[in-house]
């Protein structure tokens, strides 16, 4: 059990829930339907979710490795590396994670016949590591890098799917169901991105004794809180914007937005301007963290409403 919570088990499942979603909610309902086409059969795609998983899961050990400072001030009941497992066995908890997903990227890139596509795996998995060890203490720029990651979570889906199989004929197709994954990887950055700065803002004690330059650290918590706000404005303006503009027609889709995303998010925008305490900002994370699946639920719609 003390591994499974090193590598965050339950964030792992949210990674392959949302895979399994763009895969046989977005994807497979329309195989016979439209001109859509994809690469992977379900071993090849059961492949790349694992590939994928692995290297998150190395980023998480790596990551609590080196905030054992940290944790022991913003999370004390919580740390692992150090007390229930070694830091010499986190170590290598990491390096074969990190193996063994690199190597299913390779094999992955090269079944689908794009082996350059192998680049991914390598630069995910350095990108992680040098988010932890040097761009995590960088303002504002750590809190990108692990959004584009989780963006890139969803996105890689569409990579090793659609693209390899682009044709003339069925270009557009594809395109189309990527341009839906990108809308997809954006929102998931932004709401990553907002809940970073509200982790910061919860975390800033451990944090200022580390020396580490977040947001709340430079400029104030009351500033952060502010910023964060500021932040929280572009997912639920950019949820409007995208039910406006492009499901305007289907009642379902609005009313599932309007309960499920835009709700929460004015909520949560509300809830973030007033926010004070560390309890407080606990909140917020956490229902960032259940905007985010229920963004990712609304996958669950399109078989629904274009058949």
């Amino acid at each position: 059990m003390n591994i499974l919570n090193l590598i965050r088990w339950k964030n792992l499942l949210m990674i392959a829930f949302v895979q399994l979603l763009i895969k046989y909610a977005l994807f497979e309902p329309f195989l016979n339907t439209t001109a859509l086409t994809t690469t992977l059969n379900d071993f090849g795609f059961g492949l790349l979710m694992l590939s994928t998983l692995c290297i998150a899961a190395a980023g998480n050990i790596i990551n609590d490795i080196y905030d054992i400072e940290t944790d022991v001030i913003n999370r004390p009941s919580k740390v692992i590396v150090g007390t229930s497992i070694s830091e010499k066995t986190a170590y290598t908890l990491f390096i074969i994670f990190n193996v063994i997903g690199v190597l299913l990227g390779f094999y992955l890139s090269h079944l689908v016949g794009r082996s350059g596509f192998f680049a991914i795996f390598v630069g995910i998995s350095a990108l992680l590591y040098v988010y932890t060890s040097y761009l995590k203490q960088t303002l504002l720029l750590g809190n990108i890098v692990v959004s584009v990651m989780v963006a890139l979570s969803i996105l890689i889906v569409g990579i090793f799917e659609l693209i390899p199989v682009i044709t003339t004929q069925n270009q557009a197709t594809q395109l189309t169901f990527f341009k839906i994954l990108l809308d997809y990887a954006l929102f998931a950055f932004l709401i990553n991105l907002v809940r970073e700065i509200i982790k910061d803002l919860e975390d800033v004690d451990g944090d200022y004794k580390a020396s580490m330059n977040t947001i709340p650290i430079v400029i104030g918590r009351e500033r952060a809180s502010k910023v964060a706000f500021v932040l929280a404005l572009v997912p639920l303006f950019g949820s409007i914007y995208y039910v406006a503009t492009y499901l305007f027609t289907y009642e379902i889709f609005i009313g599932y937005f309007l309960v499920a995303i835009i709700a929460p998010l004015i909520y949560i925008a509300i809830r973030t301007f007033s926010a004070k305490s560390k309890k407080h900002y606990h909140h917020i994370s956490n229902m960032l963290k259940l905007v985010m699946l229920l963004g990712m639920l609304s996958l669950l719609l399109y078989p629904i409403v274009l058949k």
